[in-house]
């Protein structure tokens, strides 16, 4: 008899304040096999806080592809495994890509436990709107890739979400000045601990404010309005139907371009102005 597949556990762990975790990740990290850990010393402060004694492995960027090919043997053999990262959710910027990729290979369940994110959480904290973002991670160090990337920056018609270190938050920020301008920015620091701060202004204001700064971070950009997909954005979709009526197009094309602008099904414009008993011409 062929013995079962073990569950690979995608677990979500806190991000500073160790209350924020919740009671199905503390479930799992009890009942599980394994938990691979980005640093196994600093996991096992989180298990001695909650009593929980359980067999670690480490998964980290300089060992992840030989561990990855040993945590699936080990879900192949039925092992139940956790993965957890330093702070908040693996795969996020940090380990886990890797061997969640393998496993959904090998058809092993992959199973995620919700939790912290610090980049989440420092948006819908921010002030900065929150429909649409799109979320970069840490700037590359290479000069010309990490041009390109601000570029994308400048154009973007949606919020951007950066990771950075304290002590390069001062160059970033004169990078960001230097290709975007003036733009609203917050800068989200050592959130759920003590020391939580949400700094807000310019990238002026904020560079001003950069020297000693402590703690880990995150960047929210404001989003470039001066696009014209961003103005029309701001309209209702009546308005931005008669902007293109102007425009002498057809029904058809209207919707299509509405559709586009604001990412959407194009049967979903249609189906707005029918539920709402307009009549488009």
């Amino acid at each position: 008899m062929n013995k079962e597949i073990g569950k690979l556990y995608i677990v979500a762990t806190p991000i500073g304040n160790l209350e924020d975790i919740t009671l199905r990740a503390l479930r799992i990290l009890k009942e599980v096999d394994i938990i691979a850990a980005e640093d196994t010393r600093h996991t096992l402060k989180l298990l001695n806080h909650y009593d929980i004694t359980k067999h670690l492995i480490s998964y980290h960027r300089h060992n992840e592809e030989i561990k990855s090919k040993i945590i699936i043997e080990k879900l192949k053999n039925g092992e139940n495994i956790a993965l957890v990262s330093d702070a908040g959710t693996p795969g996020i910027s940090d380990p886990g890509e890797d061997v969640i990729k393998l496993a959904i290979k090998e058809n092993i369940e992959v199973i995620p436990i919700p939790g912290a994110c610090a980049m989440i959480n420092a948006l819908i904290c921010s002030g900065i709107n929150t429909n649409e973002f799109n979320f970069l991670g840490f700037l590359p160090l290479n000069k010309k890739l990490r041009r390109d990337k601000l570029e994308e920056i400048k154009q973007s018609s949606k919020t951007i979400i950066i990771y950075e270190a304290p002590h390069k938050m001062k160059n970033t920020l004169g990078d960001l000045k230097e290709i975007i301008g003036s733009r609203q920015v917050v800068l989200a620091k050592e959130i759920t601990k003590i020391h939580e701060e949400f700094i807000r202004g310019t990238i002026d204001e904020l560079i001003e404010k950069s020297d000693n700064l402590k703690g880990e971070f995150v960047i929210i950009i404001d989003r470039n309005y001066e696009n014209k997909e961003n103005k029309l954005l701001e309209l209702t979709l009546e308005q931005h139907y008669n902007f293109y009526k102007k425009q002498e197009l057809t029904k058809n094309d209207i919707i299509k371009k509405i559709a586009k602008d604001r990412n959407v099904n194009k049967n979903e414009i249609y189906q707005y102005f029918l539920d709402k008993n307009k009549n488009i011409n």
